[in-house]
C-alpha cells in the first residue's frame, strides 16, 4: 500500500478507445499542467482507461508514466468509473483523450476545491477552431441540455458545462459514479446527480471559465460543421431518454473504430 507521502491529492482519468493519434497532445497538455501545479507534478496521478484498444493507446500511455488501467466495456461511463475506481487521489478528475487540458487546469480544481461551498464542477472547454457552424452548435447544445435536464426532471442551470469534470471522490462514491446503462450524456447525468448531492449538502457545482479544455472537432471535421442541425432528423430520442438503448447511430457516433 503507498504511504500517504506518496499518495496524490488528484487523479486525472482519461478514457481511451484507439487514441494514440491524439492521446499524445494530450499528454503534452498534462505534462505542462503538472509541471505548473504548485503542489508539485509528484501530487498528480494520471490514469489512461484502455477502453478494448487495438492501437498503441497503452503503450503510449505506459511509455509516459501514467498508470494504464485496462476495460472490455466499450461505453465511457464504465471506462470513467473503472478509472475512478483505480484512483488513489482525494479529488477525481475527468477529460476526454482527444480534448487539450489549460497549463492552470489542477491549481484552478484545487483552488475551487478548497471552498467547503463548492462540490466539484467544470473547467469549461473552447472548440479547438471557429467557424459559424461550430458557434450555432455551441448554442444548439446549450439548449439541448436545458431539454435534456427538463426531460430528466432536474430543475435547469447554467452550471451543467463540459471540459475537465471534477469533485472529491468520496463525493463521486456518494453518487455512485456515471451511470453505466448510458451509452451517451452520461456525463450530462452525472453533474446532475452531483448538483443534486450538492443541495442536499448545502453546496454548490463550480462552472469554470477562466481554465477551458480545448474541445477536439474531430466529429465536426467528419460529419461537417452543421450536422447538430440535421441530428434531430436521425438522433434516435429513444436513446436518449432510454439509458439501456444502443442502436446503429450510436454505435457509429460515439463508439466508431478509429
Amino acid at each position: 500500500m503507498p504511504s500517504l507521502k506518496n499518495t496524490p491529492r488528484i487523479s486525472l482519468i482519461i478514457p481511451a478507445h484507439n487514441e494514440e493519434n491524439y492521446l499524445p497532445r494530450l499528454l503534452d497538455s498534462v505534462d505542462l499542467a503538472r509541471a505548473q501545479y504548485t503542489h508539485g507534478p509528484e501530487q498528480i496521478e494520471v490514469i489512461v482507461v484502455d477502453d478494448a484498444s487495438t492501437d498503441a493507446t497503452a503503450a503510449i500511455a505506459q511509455a509516459r508514466g501514467c498508470v494504464v488501467v485496462r476495460a472490455e466495456a466499450r461505453r465511457i461511463a464504465s471506462a470513467r468509473n473503472a478509472g475512478a475506481h483505480a484512483a488513489r487521489g482525494a479529488i477525481v478528475a475527468f477529460i476526454d483523450a482527444d480534448s487539450q487540458i489549460h497549463p492552470e487546469t489542477f491549481n484552478a480544481i484545487d483552488a475551487e476545491l478548497r471552498s467547503k461551498a463548492i462540490i466539484g464542477g467544470t473547467t469549461g472547454t473552447r472548440f479547438e477552431r471557429s467557424s459559424l457552424g461550430l458557434r450555432c452548435s455551441h448554442a444548439l447544445l446549450l439548449v439541448m441540455g436545458t431539454l435534456l435536464r427538463v426531460a430528466m426532471r432536474e430543475r435547469p442551470s447554467r452550471q451543467v458545462d463540459a471540459g475537465v469534470v471534477f469533485c472529491r471522490k468520496a463525493d463521486f462514491d456518494a453518487i455512485g459514479g456515471y451511470n453505466e446503462e448510458r451509452s451517451f450524456a452520461e456525463d450530462v447525468q452525472f453533474l446532475m446527480d452531483l448538483s443534486r448531492l450538492a443541495r442536499r449538502k448545502g453546496q454548490r457545482l463550480s462552472r469554470g471559465t477562466s481554465t477551458p479544455a480545448i474541445f477536439s472537432t474531430r466529429k465536426f471535421d467528419t460529419y461537417g460543421d452543421w450536422h447538430f442541425f440535421r441530428a434531430p432528423l436521425w438522433i434516435p430520442w429513444r436513446s436518449l431518454f432510454r439509458p439501456s438503448a444502443r442502436n446503429r447511430f450510436t454505435d457509429r457516433y460515439w463508439y466508431g473504430d478509429r
